[in-house]
């Protein structure tokens, strides 16, 4: 019943002023920015996304971002039956999140789950008890290592015929949203704002999509996701944009910079996997760490380079 009312509130229209965003201001000391997810983060476009405008917007700030997503990952410990064929079962975050926090350090977390923590199957209590748990599990622990977290909530599942589903990530982002309020966790909506766009968008066009396979977003799904956490961080010109494109020119070597920091991500996030370690197979396998880390500070060279000019 609980459930059925927050979707009632939000197809009333007063789900939006409930889950209005607040600005967060990243503290001084955080220098390292660890990204936890499964393959959305891993593919890494919104992950470049943010810490292109940020380092753009902030010249004199330097940030590291590592990209440590892991495709087909839960919180939630959870599996089908024959998930990828039959092949594996889903990864859990909590099997390798020790040693990756143990490597790499971070001042700050940004955690994005909740796609595959339903398994792509209806509503169920204890499906959601998993998701919630492995939530504050994940929580727990980075606060513990005197780290600060933000959560992300998924992104909307882009699949007009399967309602059941979207409705699970409905749930699992309101719940996610509520902690804001009931345990003063920093939370980023990103689900009910692409939802939105998405409806939007699908009601002058009904072939409309964010993601094609409705899992994994394009390159717009993945703008909306960073735009909704860059707002959170006090990035303002990012609104009312519809993809990075528009933003890039107004600063000098914006081009440039862009496709130095994606470069390094791609060079880095399978370095930092391997290193760290995990159990899901099929995946590349990363150049040492420490000649990942001798690349990408010569890109950091480059980077800097442009900023002063």
């Amino acid at each position: 019943m609980k459930n059925i009312f927050i979707i009632i509130l939000y197809s009333i229209g007063i789900h939006s002023p409930l889950n209005a965003q607040v600005e967060y201001k990243i503290p001084e000391k955080v220098k390292k920015i660890l990204l936890l997810g499964n393959s959305i983060t891993y593919g890494g476009h919104y992950v470049v996304y943010i810490e292109t405008i940020l380092t753009l917007h902030h010249p004199d700030i330097q940030y590291e971002f590592i990209n440590a997503g892991l495709p087909s990952e839960t919180v939630s410990g959870l599996s089908e039956k024959n998930h990828a064929g039959g092949k594996f079962v889903r990864p859990d975050l909590h099997d390798r999140l020790s040693k990756v926090l143990a490597l790499t350090k971070p001042d700050l977390v940004i955690a994005c789950y909740g796609m595959n923590d339903g398994i792509y199957l209806p509503f169920d209590e204890l499906r959601y008890k998993k998701f919630k748990s492995g939530i504050i599990r994940l929580h727990d622990q980075i606060v513990k290592t005197g780290a600060s977290i933000i959560h992300l909530t998924p992104p909307v599942y882009d699949v007009p015929k399967d309602p059941a589903y979207a409705n699970v990530l409905d749930i699992y982002s309101d719940w996610l949203i509520s902690k804001r309020y009931t345990s003063h966790w920093d939370v980023v909506d990103l689900h009910w704002p692409m939802k939105k766009y998405l409806e939007d968008r699908r009601a002058v066009d009904s072939a409309f999509a964010l993601a094609q396979d409705g899992i994994h977003p394009n390159h717009t799904g993945h703008w909306l996701m960073a735009r909704e956490v860059l707002l959170y961080l006090g990035v303002k010109n990012v609104a009312k944009t519809d993809d990075i494109s528009a933003l890039l020119p107004l600063y000098k070597n914006g081009r440039a910079i862009y496709t130095l920091i994606s470069d390094r991500m791609n060079i880095t996030k399978d370095a930092w996997l391997t290193a760290a370690g995990h159990k899901r197979p099929q995946m590349n396998k990363g150049i040492p760490l420490a000649d990942a880390k001798k690349k990408a500070y010569e890109i950091e060279l480059q980077i800097r380079d442009l900023l002063r000019k």
